[in-house]
């Protein structure tokens, strides 16, 4: 789990790993903000998962809620400072995800939060913090995101144990589609919905 991370990063995640839960919130954290501890957290999220199934609901929310407050950092960073280190990252793509991210709100730091790997995420992170995204909208789309994922993964630990993880990374693109779809049919129809609500005085 610890072979591609330099030494003190490999001190990190024992630490982590030896305090469970807490360990758990620590490493979603420090990889969602300052620091990148690639994969770790969902490797780690598996394990404690795997040996501990009753846990898991426990697990999954300390990692959510750790991945939800490292981004709400390098949210409020990147608001103070951080358009030179946007474009820096983001190169010939800073234009379109200064699109995406500006016009497209809480629905666009979703479907960004739930694509896969390599998909950049905290460039929109940053995107989102200089360019002012509204920060209730970026929290409950980064909380939601994380949740499904989370959540999703702790599931797919207790069924299918160590093959959890190559089990996502073989169908990742086909998990997030289907998920996106979802969410955006879900969309769709409370906005049909409430377009047809009955006005007010009308209604038993």
């Amino acid at each position: 789990m610890q072979s591609n991370l330099s030494g003190w990063k490999q001190k990190v995640v024992a630490f982590a790993a030896g305090l469970g839960a807490p360990g758990l919130f620590l490493i979603s954290f420090l990889d969602s903000s300052v620091l990148t501890f690639p994969v770790i957290n969902d490797l780690l999220l598996i394990e404690l998962s795997i040996q501990r199934p009753a846990r898991m609901p426990l697990y999954a929310l300390m990692a959510a809620l750790g991945s939800v407050l490292g981004c709400v950092l390098l949210f409020f960073i990147a608001e103070k400072g951080g358009e030179a280190l946007f474009h820096k990252h983001a190169g010939k793509r800073a234009q379109a995800i200064h699109n995406w991210v500006v016009h497209n709100g809480f629905g666009g730091m979703l479907i960004a939060a739930l694509l896969p790997p390599p998909t950049p995420f905290k460039v929109f992170v940053v995107a989102a913090g200089v360019f002012e995204v509204p920060l209730f909208s970026f929290t409950s789309a980064i909380a939601l995101a994380r949740a499904i994922r989370y959540f999703g993964m702790g599931y797919l630990a207790i069924r299918y144990g160590a093959n959890a993880l190559p089990y996502l990374a073989m169908h990742k693109w086909q998990v997030a589609g289907v998920i996106i779809g979802l969410i955006a049919a879900s969309y769709a129809l409370s906005r049909l919905i409430l377009r047809h609500r009955p006005k007010d005085g009308m209604v038993n």
